[in-house]
């Protein structure tokens, strides 16, 4: 019982931290990313397609990215999609493929996008800690309930315990990683 609630909750904490992954690699940084496209979202034939599934990313320059869409009817729908995204870049198409130009952000944007990738760590390490909660709210009922011993409870505890730790000193490497990388000029 306590192994199994263990592992659950690590699962889910890794769960967390792969979730806080994707979502400090879609933090613009003023470089191109292929992830940054990940969430763009295109009308294909009347139903919302991911970017991804409809076009291959390429990025042959630190600051540039290249959209080449697989079905090539679709270069406008893309090139709309990504001018409607809330990267604030402006595509052009030269009728096979679409050129993204990245603008180097300015100091002021850099602390902003620190700020956001901060706060997203943040949100990464509330759920972390809610993980843990629950974990040790069942671990309390089968020590309560008289499942498992007082203390394989506190055993059980003290490990859920530097899992916890662990999860979250990964976000904050994470955090700190791309508040580096933000910051490089």
């Amino acid at each position: 019982m306590i192994d199994e609630t263990l592992l659950d909750a690590e699962e889910k904490m890794e769960k967390a931290v792969s979730v806080a992954k994707e979502d400090l690699a879609a933090v613009r940084t003023g470089r191109a990313n292929p992830s940054m496209f990940s969430r763009i979202v295109v009308e294909y034939y009347g139903s919302p397609t991911p970017l991804n599934q409809l076009a291959s990313v390429a990025i042959p320059e630190a600051r540039m990215a290249v959209i080449k869409p697989y079905d090539a009817s679709q270069l406008n729908a893309v090139e709309k999609a990504i001018r409607d995204s809330d990267l604030g870049v402006n595509p052009s198409n030269d009728g096979s493929i679409i050129r993204v130009v990245i603008p180097q952000l300015s100091e002021e944007r850099r602390r902003e996008m620190v700020k956001v990738a901060k706060g997203k760590g943040e949100d990464a390490k509330v759920s972390v800690r809610n993980i843990r909660r629950k974990a040790k709210e069942e671990l309390d009922r089968l020590v309560k309930d008289g499942e498992v011993g007082e203390d394989e409870g506190t055993r059980a505890e003290k490990e859920l315990e530097n899992v916890t730790h662990r999860y979250v000193a990964q976000i904050d490497e994470l955090v700190k990683h791309k508040e580096a990388e933000l910051l490089e000029v």
